[in-house]
């Protein structure tokens, strides 16, 4: 694994050397702004410097709100962000005109359900409230989540990919599911039996695996959709120089103080920028049909 994203930094950074230089006399300056929404973690300040030792001057851009970084991408008040997994990629691309498209992976999280109340999934009562997000693009995994466990039932019996909350059968499932805003979930976990909080608020909240009930596995294939990326905007003439900036996070001190604010809970992947779009096009047809 090591070796592989060693070789690949070395490979994508050889090639934004060539398109920095192709596209020197349409961009002057190198600064680039990058959108991100936990601006205070320390391993953006590791990202930072380790990007100035190869030439880019990187203007971090704070976002509180998720949905901000991709309209701030599209209408070019930034030039790259780095908030989000493939899926939602996909999910804003279906609704909005505008292409913004991945130009390097970063991790992929477990999904984790957390507790309060209750020591394992199993213990979960009849009709025990699951707080989840409010945002559709981020519901379907949990809730296949839960169908795997024995504790939503879809109306069809199945449920795939292409399911929505509304297909949920509530009738017949074991337990009773509430939305909230992704930054409320975690304080709400004192009055809902479970919650599936994202890990950056989990982090923050001090939340760790001993308070987890359930985790998924990350590295299944049909997960690739939730690879977290940098984002750019189609055809942007410096994408050469975003790809290269992006592999930079594969750096061994960008790596290590990553793990270090995560708690050790990102699984890092290195999938090309090509696999990426692959993903991204084949998730964009599914939400379509």
């Amino acid at each position: 694994m090591k070796r592989t994203a060693t070789a690949l930094l070395a490979v994508l950074l050889s090639l934004a050397a060539v398109g920095t230089t192709a596209c020197a006399s349409d961009t002057p300056s190198n600064e680039i702004k990058l959108g991100v929404v936990d601006i205070g973690k320390p391993h953006w300040k590791v990202f930072t410097d380790v990007a100035k030792e190869h030439g880019f001057a990187v203007k971090l851009v704070s976002f509180s709100d998720y949905n901000a970084p991709n309209p701030a991408l599209a209408d070019e008040s930034i030039d790259l962000n780095q908030f989000q997994h493939v899926r939602y990629l996909a999910a804003y691309n279906v609704k909005n005109s505008v292409r913004l498209t991945p130009v390097g992976a970063t991790q992929i999280y477990p999904l984790q359900l957390y507790s309060k109340r209750h020591r394992s999934i199993d213990a979960l009562p009849q009709g025990a409230t699951i707080a989840l997000s409010d945002n559709p693009a981020n519901q379907i995994r949990p809730l296949l989540s839960l169908k795997a466990a024995g504790l939503v039932t879809f109306r069809d019996g199945a449920g795939t990919w292409q399911s929505t909350l509304a297909d949920v059968d509530r009738a017949r499932s074991k337990v009773t599911l509430v939305t909230l805003d992704p930054t409320q979930i975690g304080p709400a976990l004192d009055s809902v039996d479970a919650g599936f909080v994202d890990d950056t608020f989990a982090v923050k909240l001090g939340l760790t695996s001993k308070d987890s009930i359930y985790t998924d596995d990350p590295r299944r294939p049909d997960l690739a959709q939730y690879v977290n990326v940098f984002a750019a905007r189609e055809n942007d003439p410096r994408t050469g120089d975003y790809t290269a900036l992006a592999a930079l996070y594969h750096d061994r001190r960008v790596h290590d103080a990553v793990v270090k604010d995560s708690g050790e809970t990102a699984i890092f992947t290195t999938d090309s920028p090509d696999a990426l779009r692959t993903t991204l096009a084949r998730v964009e047809q599914s939400l379509r049909s």
